[in-house]
């Protein structure tokens, strides 16, 4: 994933309500009005919320075939997915810095135990 999808997927998480609605519909497909009485949002915030969320890719809508004015909204597992990647990129480098490092701070504990036992 590029840096930049990265922290376009953080920035848009960033707000709450918005980490809500992803939250919500984790749960399964909703419409806007059923989001927005959830958050308490109104309906012209949560349009907001889930125009930011559409254009992330974080969430895609439907229509509902038997009424065209009706969306439904469900998040779209493939950035969560990338970023988890890039999460565990990150996660197994600094393991093995940390690895690093514990051997390194272990060669220098062992090597002055070994120089006061010469003395």
């Amino acid at each position: 994933m590029a840096e930049d999808q990265v922290d376009r997927f953080f920035e848009v998480l960033a707000d709450p309500t918005r980490r809500q609605v992803v939250q919500l519909l984790g749960e399964g497909p909703q419409r806007a009005g059923q989001l927005a009485a959830a958050t308490g949002a109104s309906s012209p915030a949560m349009s907001r919320h889930l125009r930011i969320l559409l254009e992330a890719g974080l969430v895609a809508d439907e229509r509902v075939p038997d009424d065209a004015r009706v969306r439904v909204f469900r998040l779209n597992p493939e950035p969560v997915v990338a970023v988890q990647a890039w999460l565990d990129q990150v996660q197994a480098h600094w393991r093995d810095q940390l690895g690093s490092f514990k051997r390194h701070a272990e060669q220098n504990r062992h090597a002055e135990q070994k120089g006061k036992s010469d003395d």
